[in-house]
């Protein structure tokens, strides 16, 4: 990611996002106190978002993406994280494959994660269009991929699949998702399920 794309996207169109819920926020006093999850929850509102969420969620999404990336990220994910992608992907080549596939179909502006169903204890990968994030179905995201144009435009122009498959190889922090995870098992128990014996 070029140092002009960082500025843009972070400097740009991260901080007006920012700005955007604060000015919410300021005529909205009914909203502070909320955690940015409870937040983008609240907003969204059961699918008929109110005007904040857009903000709220983007804010919490770009926080989410610049988090899911460090310099020589890439390489491959390792222990329990990596063990849980074989699990519920086949492999991790397959999940990979799966990934870089849901973000090179997604139209317009989107994002791309991968999950932790609560309810299905496993991990999936969930499209999003606009704003819209797993928090809103009450999944647990794990990394996160921003596709909208403005993330990658300047560096590849519209090459979304050598964008892709740059972060795929050099930017994701699996650090970041092996932590995530960790946090998740303490919600979701990823365990073949006891049955006490009578």
């Amino acid at each position: 990611m070029s140092q002009k794309t960082l500025e843009v996207h972070w400097g740009a169109h991260h901080r007006g996002y920012v700005e955007a819920l604060n000015k919410h926020l300021a005529k909205n006093d009914v909203l502070y106190g909320y955690t940015m999850d409870e937040l983008i929850k609240v907003t969204y509102n059961n699918g008929n978002p109110w005007p904040e969420f857009n903000s709220a969620a983007q804010v919490w999404n770009h926080d989410f993406f610049w988090e899911s990336m460090q310099p020589g990220g890439g390489e491959m994910p390792t222990l329990g994280l990596l063990q849980q992608i074989e699990k519920d992907f086949g492999s991790f080549i397959n999940f990979r494959e799966k990934f870089v596939e849901a973000a090179l179909t997604s139209f317009g502006s989107c994002w791309v994660w991968l999950v932790l169903k609560r309810e299905k204890r496993c991990l999936a990968i969930v499209k999003t269009s606009n704003a819209i994030n797993p928090l809103v179905w009450n999944d647990i995201p794990i990394t996160g991929l921003d596709v909208w144009e403005h993330a990658y435009y300047l560096d590849f122009k519209n090459d979304r699949a050598k964008y892709i498959n740059t972060f795929m190889d050099h930017l994701i922090s699996w650090e970041a998702a092996a932590a995530r995870m960790a946090r998740a098992q303490s919600f979701v128990n990823l365990g073949e399920p006891k049955i006490p014996v009578a």
